[in-house]
């Protein structure tokens, strides 16, 4: 057999047996093809990018080059419990991006490629920033930039359901003065999501077709999102970033259906939902030396109004039934406010870090309830469930300690609680006090060239959504969620292994396993003899895999040509409330694949590049009703002209097979357990195609 033909197999059956995509370069540093590249020589363990290998995709900003790293996932900060350790597998300058506010992915987006020096790849636990596991991408930033700006505009449209959104895009500027460097930018990535047809039926417990239904759903969505980043400091010792995000938005929902049933009750179905709200977000940091180590402070302070109004009515053909409706509102403010300090120091080859942090988080709802009379206007009716304050203040501790333990092993040992209490401020129950405990064990080891593995061992505490504390009906699926102020957050412990294989000119592999084992585990519980509400169910657990890849195919002879492949699966496991039996965790993700080709045609300014992606759930449990939401797999294609009248032009076009979403739900005469069925939906929906034109101009 081939040299070719070994490695292409080798490479393919890692990304078969396994999640995959976003292959790699040789683990040997690039030549010097710059004069930026020769400025800063990196250790050899690292995988170096320059601007030069990039080339071919003609980027526009730094966050396209971190897109476009072989056998490299983005990964978002987790930032839904305050700050606390790192997550976010993305850094600027080796450092972590300390807000809530999109952090280093955000950032990058508004920063011109050609500010960047080089970019690093390499394993999380020699970085000696607490919290982080795995690859790490580390964007270097060059200390002298110019000043530019970036306009993009974005215009997509859906042939059938939806309304087109003309007025997606961004536009940034960047600039500097002195020691001080500042980023303004303007953008609106509205969205115009819709679904439709007559393909939903719903039968009877023997099965028999008793309605069908012609439904077109619309969602429309704008915002007007206007940020500053100011940064102090320059190269010196010390440091100041202010962030600022004022970001008003509006959202439009209709669901009409007309409903032809075998029964005399035909009716056209409407429901129809609005918000018009607005978050704002200020976080900032310094840092300055201190007693031979560096202290860092960061304060972050948001908060989000959201009046929501939705309204459900039923219009009868015939004149014997009378109209129904129902319509719930619901004025609420949410707000976080976070105080951290963080101290790093070495002694020797040890990195040490100690951080102390506080957090506030506060629900404010209020909730009305109303139901249609027969002279056709709304009447008030008594939804004191609907309403209250829910708060939260919580205090960390974290110590950490990074080291190698030799030429190709690294440790990282991170250990910590929490102390927190919860309570409901203006209902008379008593607040509730929790510790827990935190932490993690993680190594990176190379055991060969071209080679990488780490382990993490990690215990962790989830967040709670404020909103499940109080009622919050669903007026599509006619279903009530009832108040639960016994809510608490999941903890969790979780072993992740990784391993990863460059394989040169070929591409790079990377293979992850997870086992998490979780307890008080988020699910629907029941409420009194026949209620339900968001709640905790004992323990769960949860298995995955996931590989990623990337096959270059130039050595094959198809020059500029690559495939990016990832493929993941979870199994979980929960006991139902009611039956005693196992069962999937509630609506999770069971399994994912995202296939995507790219071709640079050599010599030109033209790519262009097809893609797969499916994203498949398991079924959600309720007490009185099982269902399942799934749509794809999806198809599409795009062409791109990287210097079009001086423009970056790419053409999209999103679900060329014209695949479906999928709704199936069956509905019980009460708990499932001990009641029978009572009818069952079926609905197999158009999405629509979805073309996209994306024009990028930089000045």
């Amino acid at each position: 057999m081939s040299l070719f033909r070994c490695r292409a197999i080798s490479l393919l059956c890692m990304t078969a047996a396994f999640p995959a995509p976003l292959l790699a370069q040789d683990d040997m540093p690039p030549p010097d093809t710059t004069a930026d590249a020769k400025e800063a020589p990196v250790p050899s363990e690292k995988r170096i990018f320059t601007p030069a290998d990039f080339t071919r995709f003609a980027p526009k900003t730094a966050m396209d080059m971190v897109n476009q790293l072989p056998s490299f996932s983005v990964r978002s900060a987790d930032t839904s419990r305050g700050l606390g350790q790192a997550s976010e597998n993305v850094l600027i300058n080796g450092q972590r991006i300390t807000d809530k506010s999109g952090g280093a992915i955000d950032r990058l987006r508004n920063v011109p490629a050609s500010d960047v020096l080089r970019i690093e790849v390499q394993e999380a636990a020699a970085l000696g920033i607490p919290g982080l596991t795995g690859q790490i991408a580390n964007v270097i930033l060059k200390d002298e930039r110019k000043a530019s700006g970036r306009i993009e505009w974005s215009p997509r449209v859906r042939p059938d359901y939806a309304k087109p959104a003309l007025l997606r895009g961004k536009i940034t500027y960047t600039g500097n003065s002195g020691k001080l460097d500042y980023t303004i930018g303007l953008q609106n990535y509205g969205n115009r999501g819709a679904i439709g047809g007559a393909d939903y039926v719903v039968q009877d417990a023997n099965g028999v077709q008793t309605e069908q239904r012609d439904q077109q759903v619309q969602f429309n969505y704008d915002n007007a999102r206007v940020s500053t980043l100011l940064k102090y400091g320059g190269k010196g010792p010390f440091q100041a970033n202010l962030n600022l995000i004022y970001n008003p938005y509006w959202q439009r929902n209709i669901n009409s259906q007309r409903r032809n049933r075998t029964d005399d009750r035909d009716n056209n179905w409407l429901t129809r939902g609005r918000i018009s709200g607005y978050s704002f977000s200020a976080s900032g940091d310094i840092s300055f030396p201190l007693m031979g180590g560096t202290l860092k402070a960061i304060g972050v302070r948001s908060s989000v109004h959201e009046p929501f109004l939705n309204v459900q009515t039923t219009d009868y053909d015939s004149a014997a039934y009378p109209d129904e409706g129902v319509r719930f509102g619901r004025d609420s403010r949410t707000g976080e406010t976070i105080g951290r300090i963080e101290y790093h120091w070495k002694g020797g080859k040890n990195d040490w870090e100690l951080s102390l942090e506080r957090a506030y988080n506060s629900l404010d709802q209020r909730g009305s309830l109303a139901i249609l009379q027969p002279s056709g206007l709304f009447q008030d009716t008594p939804f004191p469930q609907g309403s209250g304050v829910v708060a939260e203040k919580r205090y960390e501790a974290i110590l950490s300690l990074s080291r190698p333990l030799s030429a190709n092993l690294d440790l990282q040992l991170v250990g910590g609680g929490e102390l927190s209490r919860l309570r409901h401020v203006d209902r008379n129950e008593p607040t509730r006090k929790f510790f827990r405990p935190k932490g993690s064990i993680s190594l990176a080891w190379r055991p060969a060239k071209g080679w990488d593995a780490s382990l993490k061992f990690e215990r962790k505490v989830g967040q709670i959504n404020f909103y499940d504390f109080l009622a919050q009906p669903d007026l599509v699926l006619d279903k009530e969620n009832d108040a639960n102020p016994d809510l608490v957050p999941p903890q969790s412990w979780q072993l992740t292994a990784e391993i990863g294989r460059n394989f040169g000119e070929w591409g790079k592999t990377r293979l992850k396993i997870y086992g998490h084992r979780i307890d008080d585990i988020v699910d629907f519980i029941p409420i009194g003899t026949d209620g339900q509400a968001v709640g905790n169910l004992p323990r769960a657990t949860r298995f995955g895999v996931e590989p990623v890849s990337t096959l270059q195919l130039d050595p094959v002879g198809w020059k500029g040509a690559k495939l990016d492949v990832t493929i993941g699966g979870q199994h979980t496991r929960v006991r139902d409330p009611l039956t005693g039996a196992n069962r999937p965790i509630s609506n999770d993700r069971n399994f994912w694949a995202y296939v995507n080709f790219r071709h640079d045609i050599p010599k030109s300014q033209v790519a262009w590049g097809a893609y797969f992606n499916i994203d498949h759930y398991g079924s959600a449990y309720y007490l009185n009703e099982i269902n399942r939401n799934w749509e794809g797999p999806y198809f599409g294609v795009f062409i791109e002209h990287k210097d079009l009248a001086g423009m970056k032009v790419t053409f999209d076009a999103f679900n060329i097979t014209d695949a479906r979403n999928h709704f199936d739900r069956t509905v019980y005469g009460g708990r499932r357990n001990v009641a029978p069925v009572i009818f069952r939906e079926q609905q197999r929906q158009r999405v629509s195609q979805i073309f996209t034109l994306t024009a990028v101009k930089t000045f």
